[in-house]
């Protein structure tokens, strides 16, 4: 039976740092950030605002377009490299509280930027059993305190937000709904991008531990996994589902660098217009990127149902893998 989504919503902080904003505190130009990845601006929290925060506020918009309450919804799954708190409690506890969906189990998910994608297969391989009919599946992240404002390869590529999905079981046979996911790991890869806090080593020893919790990148390494990734992505779902790429309206990719993108779109000589992209705006806002993407495609009427939708992600872990989505 289909699982279909009937909500999307995203929240995006109130600061809006621009290219030149980041000029003045370290060395670097609007034209090198532009030229080298697309971006233009990113939104950063306030002080004091959590990455729960910003997943209540996406998820409240996400259940008014199903038209469902927090009492509805059977499970949370948040996908998330910026928890509330390191290690536990799970931030998808702390947002089932604020949302005050008392019904629902919570838990999360650690897979990079393609984390919304795994959040998406658990979350709706688990709908249509032992009683559970809707989740919301939310990527959240609050990256601008993973920042090291000394990497300036680095830190220039991310921004906050958050983006989240009502999915929704249905014994209706509409032909909508996430139709095939596809996910992929290489763990081989694992430190090309990773968080300085997980290098501690002893229980009783601290020498190893990371004096910073920052974001480190192998960026040249990143690259050519992202762009091995996503051609390995799209021509998966294309043989796994029987559909040509010409079939999709949408592809709706990972926001990490328009050169990937571009390097995709060559590779299957298709128009970069095919491609959703709001990196320029939103920076790259790690396992909120797709949803986020969704929801300001639908905000600005680009979905209708029926709509053959594309969606691939890729980032730590080495992590990827993507979906195939009836609007």
């Amino acid at each position: 039976m289909p699982v279909i989504i009937s909500g999307i919503g995203s929240h995006l902080p109130e600061i809006r740092m621009t290219n030149d904003d980041l000029a003045k505190r370290i060395e670097t130009t609007d034209e090198w950030i532009r030229s080298h990845t697309g971006i233009g601006t990113r939104h950063f929290a306030a002080d004091g605002k959590m990455t729960s925060d910003l997943a209540v506020d996406a998820s409240q918009k996400a259940l008014a377009m199903a038209g469902v309450g927090p009492l509805d919804i059977d499970l949370i799954v948040v996908a998330s490299a910026s928890q509330d708190y390191y290690g536990f409690p799970a931030t998808a506890c702390i947002v089932q509280d604020k949302l005050g969906a008392k019904n629902a189990a919570a838990f999360d998910v650690s897979a990079g930027c393609t984390g919304f994608i795994y959040g998406l297969d658990i979350a709706s391989s688990m709908l249509g059993k032992f009683g559970r009919k809707r989740a919301l599946v939310i990527g959240a992240e609050t990256l601008s305190r993973l920042i090291d404002w000394e990497d300036r390869a680095t830190c220039v590529l991310f921004g906050d937000g958050a983006g989240a999905a009502v999915i929704e079981y249905t014994e209706e046979e509409t032909g909508r709904g996430i139709q095939y996911s596809w996910l992929r790991a290489k763990g081989s890869g694992a430190m090309a991008l990773s968080l300085e806090q997980a290098k501690r080593t002893s229980a009783f020893e601290r020498d190893g531990y990371a004096k910073q919790n920052s974001i480190r990148m192998d960026g040249k390494a990143v690259y050519m996994f992202a762009v091995k990734a996503i051609t390995d992505c799209m021509e998966a779902l294309v043989e796994k589902t029987g559909y040509k790429l010409e079939d999709f309206k949408w592809i709706v990719p990972h926001q990490a660098n328009l050169r990937i993108v571009q390097a995709a779109a060559k590779r299957f000589g298709l128009p970069e217009e095919r491609f959703f992209m709001n990196i320029e705006e939103f920076a790259n806002t790690s396992a909120a990127s797709i949803p986020i993407a969704l929801a300001e495609m639908n905000q600005k009427g680009l979905l209708e149902k029926g709509d053959l939708i594309m969606t691939m992600g890729f980032g730590a872990g080495l992590t990827y893998g993507g979906t195939v989505i009836k609007w």
